[in-house]
């Protein structure tokens, strides 16, 4: 049997068998639900270094220390944030609107998973979607099949151990276009969860199926006049080297206020920032984007001097990112778009109005509904980037690639960044286990209903058919008799 035919059954074995095992786990209480959870959470810390070095083996992307962050997130930082939510029975009671809801699970859940964040996303949805009382099924990205296979083999066995059903987490081994549509659209696939390229989100979309889908992230990061400006430099760049900009949420340009941006770049460069002349940013531009304005796979997730030696120049070994000064935004400008890899690029603008122009103009250009970033002090200027801006994340003196996904603040820990309407997306939330129930709702009379609604009403009575029309009809009727 191929390849092709061989995904496809997997796919169907597994949803089948995911499925019988959420008809159990969907009457399990809070507390099991808990303990699994607990369980699976600590797992998940346990091997957050061996996955982490797995993905990056696998993949080439990032930093193995890098990846054991986000492992570590993905599983003990969402499960603190999810643990206190209420996923079984009465969830909510309104005494005064005297409404009652109830938590219903989803069902089974088909899973992508992309190649740049493998076993932190793998780990993160395998909590939420328990926690949930749902089945999860896996398909990886063909580049960390691997790694998103262990990932979701450590998840399976320690909720197993603490009294799952098995085969509530299941993750395919065979990969193939069509063994993943096969899970996606599956009679017993309630719901796709889609973390990815643009590609993988439409054809989640695209299956009639339920689904959280994300957009791409083309985050710019205006620096104000009244920013605190080391801290922002220090951020700034640890967050673009993070991983080597693996994250969708990382900073992809830098809005700088011009009278404080000779010392910014002063402040980047001391943290590791080489900037590029223009015939630097030329090579860049032909490099990190193909002909056809794909990213270039070769350079993506990979440290600066790699990049630079890549594109044809050297740069110090101590170098942690690549910064592009550019004037331009869009078509005409191809690293004003996504680099997903240590090449950020810069402009400079007179004043927040001007920068709130030019970031409305960067997230246009591909990161609609996803994020921005700020650093001020000036709580107006802050506001006014939070009103105008049409992304669903506004992070506010915070590292992007950490402040996102919930590790730097309040927003629930995450790795699923919703991109709402504008993006293509269902929300704009951070995607976590409230998102994957249903809420039934107990509805008690309030009000007595109004006395029209409860009388009967005169009875229609169809108009008598004319002399004329029953002489025509009996004519006709004569004549059909012949």
């Amino acid at each position: 049997m191929d390849n092709d035919l061989t995904s496809i059954q997997e796919a169907r074995d597994l949803v089948s068998s995911a499925y019988a095992a959420w008809q159990s786990w969907s009457h399990a209480t809070q507390a099991d639900v808990d303990r699994v959870c607990e369980a699976m959470a600590e797992a998940g810390v346990q091997a957050a270094e061996r996955l982490g070095q797995l993905a990056h083996d696998e993949t080439g992307y990032g930093h193995p220390l890098h990846k054991k962050l986000k492992n570590i997130t993905g599983s003990r930082l969402v499960w603190e944030s999810i643990r206190a939510e209420k996923t079984v029975g009465v969830i909510k009671h309104d005494p005064e609107k005297k409404v009652t809801e109830i938590a219903w699970p989803i069902g089974v859940i088909a899973a992508l998973v992309p190649s740049t964040n493998p076993t932190s996303t793998t780990l993160y949805k395998a909590l939420i979607a328990v926690k949930a009382r749902d089945a999860i099924v896996f398909a990886p990205h063909p580049s960390a099949a691997r790694c998103t296979f262990e990932a979701a083999k450590v998840m399976a066995e320690a909720a197993e151990k603490a009294g799952a059903p098995k085969g509530l987490i299941a993750c395919m081994q065979h990969i193939s276009l069509e063994g993943t549509q096969a899970l996606m659209t599956h009679k017993r696939t309630a719901l796709i969860l889609a973390t990815g390229g643009t590609p993988m989100v439409r054809a989640a979309h695209s299956t009639g199926k339920p689904a959280y889908g994300v957009g791409p992230g083309n985050v710019p990061v205006y620096v104000d006049r009244t920013a605190d400006i080391a801290k922002a430099a220090r951020y700034i760049v640890a967050s673009k080297a993070f991983d080597c900009s693996t994250i969708c949420a990382t900073e992809q340009a830098v809005v700088a206020d011009r009278p404080i941006a000779a010392q910014l770049a002063a402040l980047m460069h001391a943290e590791g920032a080489f900037f590029c002349d223009a015939h630097q940013t030329n090579l860049l531009r032909k490099t990190v984007f193909l002909p056809n304005g794909a990213m270039n796979t070769a350079v993506v997730g990979k440290p600066a001097p790699y990049v630079a030696a890549y594109a044809g120049f050297d740069v110090p070994f101590e170098t942690r990112i690549l910064v592009t000064p550019l004037t331009k935004v869009g078509r005409e400008e191809p690293l004003s778009h996504e680099k997903l890899t240590t090449v950020l690029a810069w402009y400079e603008v007179d004043g927040w109005e001007k920068g709130c122009e030019t970031s409305i103009s960067l997230i246009e250009t591909g990161g609609k509904g996803h994020t921005q970033i700020i650093y001020a002090q000036d709580e107006r200027v802050i506001l006014a980037f939070g009103l105008e801006k049409p992304v669903f994340r506004i992070l506010v003196n915070t590292m992007g690639t950490l402040g996102a996904v919930g590790l730097t603040t309040g927003l629930d820990a995450s790795f699923t960044l919703g991109s709402g309407g504008v993006g293509g997306a269902i929300t704009g939330d951070n995607i976590t286990a409230r998102h994957l129930i249903n809420v039934k709702r107990l509805a008690y009379e309030l009000y007595q209903p109004p006395l029209e609604a409860l009388q009967p009403v005169e009875r229609m009575i169809p108009p008598q058919a004319s002399v004329v029309e029953s002489a025509i009809e009996n004519i006709l009727q004569e004549i059909l008799r012949r």
